[in-house]
C-alpha cells in the first residue's frame, strides 16, 4: 500500500508555495506520494482575506494530483470531524495529521521548527496543515522548485519592454507591500490597523531605502525595479526617474518577471521572497531587513542573504 501526504493548501501565492515546498520536500525524504487539498483553506469567507488569496497552484509546472473528496475537509460536518480525529490523534502512536504550531516567546508568535517533528511516528496517510516558512526545509530540493513554480506559458503575457529593462541592466528587483494590517476585505479597517500598516510599511520604505544606497555603492549602474500591491503614495518616497514602476500586471505575470531581475531587495512579502530564491542568476545579491519578518520562523531569510 502506497504512502500519501494530503497537503492543505490556502492563503496568498507566497504562502502557497511555502506549503508545497514543504511538503515536497517531506514526500522525498519519507518515500510517500503527495496529493493536494486545494478547497479546504479556502471554505470559510474568512480564508479569502484579499482578492488574489485563492489557489493558485494550477498556474504552475506542479503536478495536480488533486485530494479525492474524502481527503478534504471543505464543509461543516468535515471540519467537526476533524476536530474529533485531532483529539484522537493525541493518543495514538501513528499521527494521521502534521500541523505546524506557533509558540509564544516574549509575547511573539514562532513557529515550532520542523527538527523537532518525530517523523517515525507518522501513519501511512498524512494531512499537512501550516506554512512551514524554512528554507532549509527544501533548500536541497531548489533545482527540482525552480522547474515546478515555473508558470505556465497560457497564462503569461510578455511584457517584453520590461524584460528587456531586466535583463539588459543592473536591475534591482524591490517590492512595497501595503495596507498589511487592512487589506482583509472582511475586517473593519479600525485606526488601530490603520497606524500598524502605517508604521509597517514606513519600516519597509526605511529599509529599502538603505539597501538602494547599499547597491548604490556596491554594484556598477543600478536600475531599481518596484513592484507592489497598492502604488498610491509611493512616488512621494520614490522618485520616477530613479526607480521604474511595475505596474498593469496580474500577480502570475509579476512573478515571471521577477526571474529576469539580476538582484533582489527583498522585504515584507513571502511573494517576492520566492522570487527571489528560484531566481536563477548565479550572482545575484539578495538583501533582506534585519527587523522585518513576515513569518513567524526564525529561517525564513537563507543565511546567504545578507543582512540590512
Amino acid at each position: 500500500m502506497k504512502k500519501l501526504l494530503t497537503v492543505e493548501i490556502a492563503e496568498g501565492l507566497g504562502n502557497q508555495l511555502f506549503m508545497y515546498a514543504h511538503a515536497y520536500s517531506l514526500s522525498k525524504k519519507l518515500n510517500y506520494e503527495i496529493q493536494i487539498d486545494n478547497t479546504s483553506g479556502y471554505y470559510k469567507t474568512k480564508n479569502k482575506l484579499r482578492d488574489h488569496q485563492k489557489y493558485m497552484l494550477n498556474y504552475f509546472n506542479i503536478e495536480q494530483d488533486l485530494a479525492p473528496l474524502n481527503y478534504r475537509y471543505d464543509n461543516s460536518f468535515k471540519r467537526s470531524k476533524k476536530k474529533f480525529q485531532l483529539l484522537l490523534d493525541k493518543f495514538i502512536k501513528k499521527k494521521n495529521f502534521l500541523i505546524e504550531k506557533n509558540i509564544k516567546i516574549n509575547g511573539k508568535k514562532i513557529a515550532q521548527a520542523t527538527s523537532d517533528f518525530d517523523y517515525n511516528n507518522l501513519s501511512d496517510s498524512v494531512y499537512i496543515q501550516g506554512n512551514y516558512e524554512d528554507y532549509t526545509n527544501f533548500d536541497f530540493l531548489r533545482k527540482d522548485l525552480i522547474r515546478m513554480f515555473k508558470p505556465l506559458n497560457q497564462y503569461l503575457t510578455k511584457n517584453n519592454q520590461i524584460i528587456n529593462k531586466l535583463i539588459n541592466t543592473n536591475s534591482v528587483s524591490i517590492h512595497i507591500r501595503q495596507n498589511k494590517f487592512t487589506e482583509q476585505l472582511h475586517e473593519k479597517k479600525d485606526n488601530l490597523k490603520i497606524l500598524k500598516s502605517k508604521i509597517f510599511t514606513e519600516s519597509l520604505i526605511e529599509y529599502v531605502n538603505k539597501s538602494v544606497s547599499f547597491f548604490e555603492n556596491n554594484i556598477k549602474d543600478p536600475v531599481f525595479f518596484i513592484w507592489s500591491n497598492d502604488f498610491i503614495n509611493l512616488e512621494k518616497y520614490f522618485n520616477k526617474k530613479k526607480f521604474v514602476f511595475v505596474t498593469g500586471n496580474d500577480s502570475i505575470n509579476d512573478f515571471n518577471l521577477f526571474s529576469y531581475a539580476k538582484h533582489f531587495i527583498v522585504g515584507g512579502s513571502t511573494f517576492h521572497w520566492w522570487g527571489a530564491y528560484l531566481n536563477e542568476n548565479p550572482h545575484k545579491i539578495c538583501v533582506y531587513p534585519s527587523n522585518i519578518n513576515p513569518s513567524g520562523n526564525n529561517n525564513f531569510y537563507p543565511t546567504y542573504w545578507k543582512k540590512i
